[in-house]
Formats: structure tokens, sequence, C-alpha cells
């Protein structure tokens, strides 16, 4: 036997027994709505106000210490938020409005602090809307929301701007003290560094090339000045032979001197003319300090001495002969001429000799100061390592300096980027808590479910037949005919009367309701 029931006969099974059951369901569903509107009646309503408050960028950007950068947005909001919503900000707000009168009247300001910053206030970050966040107040009052949520506004921007403030005015000091302490720093290393310069100024590197071009000319100069000692040498050399000839000739006419004895002064003149002339060869490659010139030099000397005593023997021995007879001067006047000029060019000499001197001593003096080149390089190396590193710093510290008071300007003359209040709050008319249709809603929905719960409960707890068909799936056999139930006028009646109760009970009840929703709606107690 076939026991699955068509889909049309279970739907009617399912009507028929929410028909048989519906002034139970009607009757949860009433419930229900009376139980909301005793809730809704008795819970209090919150009013919520926003103000939405814009990051305006600045206009002049002085730097990149002006804190005007958009990704600080976030981080600026937070901390503003932090600072408004601090303990000693909240409780000035709850003072001024009034606010929590019965919480405050039991428990401490912490607790209604507290509750306030976790339950009524809220900002949040607008998604998608630029630089623009909100703040909201929660109350009871929509009057009070109002002005509450405006009062954090203006919070919000009278902290913004006090701690942009504070933020500029401590980085123009932090910038400030590390200039100082940096121009310190770098006047002493110049300060070092002048000194270093101006007690070794000409073995400064920066003066090799300078000595180098004065060590040239001073080398040109003494080459010169040899060279014209040289001269001066070879001059007096023939001077003084013109001299030795001139007595000869003189002494040879007076008959004083033989002629071996004239040969002799001859060959001595000669020997001193060519140590002479090799002092002058030596001198010309060698200086006066080297072996080679010293020997010719006492040569020189040794032939002047020997020639000196040779003359002086036979000038005495001319004297004897003579006696009171004229000397070689006064036989020829020429001689008396070539003297003062020998006297002339032995002055010179001695001249150009020290003038000798005094050049190789500047240019000892210049190599000196060219081999220290080296030297006083690496120490100025070592002592100016630093030092453009500290000029950068300061510089660059100088820079940020301008820059920071700059951005202070701005600041105090609030026009820095700041918080600007894009809509101010506004008079809540429908509360977020205890919505009258919203609780409606729900307790309709829930005496419906309640009602339709009861039912199937007692559908499924019911195990009597309802139609023939159940029968025959029960005993297996079946159902060849069926009596209809027969109803009685009094048993009519009864039913009627038990109807009419019910309509008259349900309609009451649901007119009740619909006054009741009248008259607290026109009391304001009901908000649509």
């Amino acid at each position: 036997m076939n026991t699955e029931l068509p889909q049309t006969d279970v739907v009617k099974k399912h009507a028929n027994l929410l028909f048989d059951w519906h002034k139970l369901i009607i009757f949860c569903l009433l419930l229900a709505v009376s139980y909301g509107y005793a809730t809704y009646l008795r819970m209090p309503k919150i009013y919520e106000s926003k103000a939405s408050i814009v990051y305006q960028q600045q206009r002049i950007n002085p730097s990149r210490l002006s804190p005007d950068d958009e990704k600080q947005f976030g981080e600026m909001v937070n901390t503003t938020t932090q600072q408004v919503m601090s303990r000693s900000s909240l409780e000035r707000i709850i003072r001024e409005f009034d606010l929590y009168p019965e919480m405050r009247a039991t428990r401490p300001i912490e607790d209604v602090v507290e509750q306030m910053r976790n339950r009524h206030v809220f900002v949040e970050m607008g998604r998608g809307k630029g630089n623009v966040f909100t703040v909201a107040y929660q109350g009871r009052d929509p009057q009070k929301a109002m002005r509450v949520a405006n009062a954090l506004a203006s919070r919000f921007i009278e902290e913004n701007l006090r701690l942009r403030e504070e933020r500029v005015m401590g980085t123009t000091r932090y910038i400030q003290d590390e200039l100082r302490m940096s121009k310190e720093v770098l006047d002493k290393q110049e300060a070092e560094m002048r000194d270093y310069k101006l007690k070794h100024y000409n073995e400064m590197p920066d003066q090799r090339a300078s000595n180098m071009s004065r060590l040239n000319a001073l080398q040109e100069q003494l080459q010169a000045t040899q060279r014209r000692m040289h001269e001066l040498e070879q001059t007096r050399m023939l001077i003084s032979e013109q001299i030795e000839n001139r007595r000869d000739l003189s002494r040879l006419r007076a008959g004083s001197v033989d002629m071996g004895t004239a040969s002799e002064r001859g060959r001595g003149r000669d020997d001193l003319s060519e140590a002479r002339r090799h002092l002058q060869e030596m001198l010309s490659r060698y200086t006066s300090e080297h072996p080679a010139v010293k020997r010719a030099e006492n040569r020189v000397r040794q032939l002047e001495a020997d020639r000196a005593g040779f003359m002086g023997q036979q000038d005495e021995s001319a004297d004897g002969q003579n006696g009171a007879g004229l000397t070689p001067e006064e036989h020829d006047p020429r001689i008396n001429e070539l003297l003062v000029q020998l006297r002339e060019i032995e002055m010179n000499m001695q001249t150009l000799h020290s003038d000798s001197g005094r050049i190789r001593e500047q240019m000892e003096k210049f190599q000196e100061w060219i081999d220290m080149a080296p030297v006083r390089e690496a120490e100025w190396s070592a002592l100016t390592r630093d030092y453009n590193q500290l000029r950068n710093y300061h510089d660059n510290l100088l820079s940020q300096s301008l820059a920071a008071e700059a951005a202070e300007s701005l600041e105090k003359r609030q026009q820095g980027s700041q918080f600007r209040v894009v809509d101010a709050a506004y008079l809540p008319t429908t509360p977020v808590k205890g919505s009258f249709t919203k609780i409606l809603f729900m307790a309709i929905g829930g005496g419906l479910a309640a009602g339709v719960g009861i039912v199937v409960l007692f559908s499924f707890l019911d195990t009597s037949f309802k139609d023939a068909r159940e029968i025959e799936d029960y005993l297996e056999i079946p159902v060849t005919c069926a009596i209809p139930q027969i109803v009685t006028r009094e048993e009519q009646k009864r039913q009627t009367f038990k109807n009419s109760l019910w309509f008259l009970l349900f309609g009451g009840w649901l007119l009740s309701i619909i006054a009741a929703t009248v008259y607290f709606y026109m009391q304001g107690e009901i908000i649509i």
C-alpha cells in the first residue's frame, strides 16, 4: 500500500492544521505585540547626533617639517582622539552639559567618564570619503546629544591646533638647540684650523706650488749671481795681471828686477790664475760647501799667500837697492787706476757673495717648506677629517631651523593644516536604540514564530487519526465508508458563542493596542 501522500494533500493538511489552531496563533501574536509595547515603553530611548570633520590641507607648505603629510591623517586623528577622550576633557563636558546626573549622584566621576567614553561617544574614520571622520554622541535627550556632539567637534579642532602648535614649537626648540651645539663644535673646529694654518701657512700644501715657483726663481737668481761673480773674477784676474805686468815693466825700467825674477812672477801669476779659474768652475757646478770647492779655495789662498810673500821679498830687495827711488805706481799712474778698479770689483764680489749666501738661506727655507708640505697635508687631513660633515650638518640644521620657524609662524596664525567641521551635529528625531518600528516588527515575528511553533509541537504530540487515509495506512485495510460528524443545534450554539467570545476578546485586544498606540503617539512616547 502506498503510504506517501500527494503534495496537495500535505499542503491542505498543514493549512487545515493552522486553521484549526488559528486562535492560538492570534493569541500568541497579540501577546507578543503587547509585550513589545510594554518593552518599548519601558526601554530608554537613545538618540545619536553626529558631526563630520574634515582634515583641511594647508595651502602654504614651507618645507617637509610642516606636519602636512596626508599619510599622518590617521595618526593625527588617533592622537587628537586620545586627548579629547581623556578624563579631564570628558569630565569638563559632563559638568558643562549636566550629563548623567543620576549616575553622578551615586557613583564616582571616573565611572561616569568611563561609561561615556565606552558607550556613548564614537569616533569613526570615513571610508572612501577622503580625510573626513565623524564624532557622534548618544544620549536620551536629543537636544543635549546635538550640543554635546558639537562640543566634541569643537574640542577636536582646539586639541588639534594645540597639538600642532606644541609639535612645531617642540621641533623648533629641538632644532635650535642642535644648531647651537653644532655651531659651537664648528666654531671650535674652525678656530683650530685657523690657528694651524696661521702657524704653518708657508708649509701648507696649497703653498707648495708657490714655494716651488719661488725656489726656481731663487735658483735662477743664484745662478745669475754666480755668473756675475765669475765674470767679475775673470775681470779681476785680468786687472791683476795688468797691474803685475805694469809693475814688472816699471821695475825693469828702473833696473830693480831681473828677467829670472820676472819669469818666476809670471809663472806664479799663471798658477794663481789657473787656480782661480778652477775655483770658478767648481762654484758654477757646486755650492760653496762642497769639498771640491773647499779644496779649490784653499789652493787659491795658498797661491795668493805664496805670491804675496814672494812679492814682499822682491819689494824689500828693490827698496834696498833703490833706496829713496820711486815706486812702480809713481812711475805708471795707470797702475793706480787699475788698483781702484780692482778694489771696486772686490767690493762688488763681496756684495755678490753676501747676496749669494742670503739667496742660499732663502732657498734652504723654501726647500724646508716644500719638504714639510706632505707632513702638513697629513696633519691637515687629520684635523679637517670631520669638518665637511660638521659643516653639512650645520647647514642642514640651519635650513631646518628656518623652515621650522616658518611652520611655527603658520601654526600661530592658524594657516597650517587643521580640522574643520563639514557638517555640524543635527537634532536627532529618531532614536537609534528603542525604535518603535523595529520593536513592533520583532514582536510580530516573535509572536507568529511562537504560535506556529506551539501548533507544530501539539501536532507532533497528537497521535489521533485526522482522516481515513491515516487509518488505512495504520491498519493496512481499506476504509469502505466514513460517517461525517453530526453536530447538534446545542453544540452549534455553544460553538458560535465561543467564537463570538474569541472574536470579542481578540477584537478588543487589538483595539486596545491601536488606541494605546494613538495615545502614546500623541503624547510623544511613541516615535515612528
